[in-house]
C-alpha cells in the first residue's frame, strides 16, 4: 500500500499534526475520529485527492462544504502554490478551521463562512480550477454546487464511499443540465480512512446553465436528474 502522505516534508506533517491535535481539543467534537486513527482518516484520506493530476496542478481550489477542514486544509498544506477557499456555511465550523489554519501557519488556506450558491452569485463564479467536496451530498447535488464555481474545463474531485449505481445514473442524467461530465473513478481505499473509498471526478464541460445557482439548499432538496417518482 502506497503511503499518501510520504511525501510530506517533515514542517507540512508539524502543520496537520497541529490541525488534528487542536480538533482533539476543541470543545465543539466537530470529528468522532480524534484519536490515534485521526491521521489515517482524515490527513491520509484528503491526500488521496492529489492522485487526480487535475487538482494536484490546481492554482486555485475550493472546498465546499468544508465541515472541520478536510479535505481543503490537507490540500493547502501539500500544495502550498494554490489558493485554497474553504466554503462552510456552518460557523462554529468556520472558526475551528481559522484558529487551526493560524495556528499550523497555512497561510494559503481562506475561509469562507457562507453558500457556495451565493458565494457563486456575489462574484465568486467561474474562477476556479478544482472543487472539492467530501461526504456532504449525492453526486448529482455535489455537480450543481461546482459548476457556478468552476472555470470552464475545471474538475470537481467527490469523496464518496461505496459505489451508488442509482447516485451514479442520476449524475448521468443530470449532467447536461449541469454542464458537468463524469469523467473517472477512483479507488483509493486501500490509501484511505475507508476501504469503501472512491473519487469520483467530473469535468465542467461548458459555460455554467444559465439557471445555475439555484437558491441556496434547492440543489440538495430538489437535486437534478432524480428519477420519475422519487420524492
Amino acid at each position: 500500500m502506497t503511503d499518501p502522505g510520504a511525501a510530506l516534508a517533515p514542517e507540512a506533517r508539524e502543520a496537520l499534526r497541529r490541525v488534528l491535535e487542536l480538533l482533539r481539543e476543541d470543545p465543539a467534537s466537530l470529528s468522532s475520529i480524534t484519536d490515534e486513527r485521526a491521521w489515517q482518516v482524515h490527513v491520509l484520506d484528503s491526500l488521496t485527492g492529489l492522485e487526480v493530476p487535475e487538482l494536484r496542478g490546481a492554482s486555485r481550489i475550493a472546498d465546499v462544504g468544508a465541515g472541520a477542514g478536510f479535505p481543503g486544509l490537507v490540500l493547502a498544506v501539500a500544495l502550498p502554490d494554490a489558493e485554497v477557499d474553504l466554503i462552510e456555511s456552518i460557523a462554529r465550523k468556520t472558526g475551528f478551521i481559522e484558529r487551526a489554519a493560524e495556528a499550523a501557519g497555512i497561510a494559503n488556506a481562506s475561509v469562507l463562512n457562507a453558500r457556495s450558491e451565493d458565494i457563486a452569485k456575489e462574484g465568486g463564479g467561474d474562477r476556479y480550477d478544482a472543487v472539492t467536496a467530501r461526504a456532504v451530498g449525492r453526486l448529482s447535488t455535489l455537480a450543481e454546487l461546482a459548476s457556478p464555481l468552476l472555470r470552464r474545463g475545471g474538475v470537481l474531485v467527490a469523496w464518496k464511499g461505496k459505489r451508488d449505481p442509482d447516485e451514479e445514473a442520476e449524475l448521468e442524467r443530470a449532467s447536461e443540465a449541469l454542464a458537468m461530465h463524469p469523467e473517472r473513478i477512483l479507488e483509493v481505499g486501500d490509501r484511505a480512512g475507508s476501504r469503501h473509498r472512491h473519487l469520483h471526478v467530473l469535468r465542467k464541460a461548458g459555460p455554467t446553465p444559465d439557471d445555475l445557482p439555484r437558491r441556496a439548499g434547492v440543489a440538495k432538496k430538489r437535486p437534478k436528474g432524480r428519477a420519475e417518482g422519487q420524492g
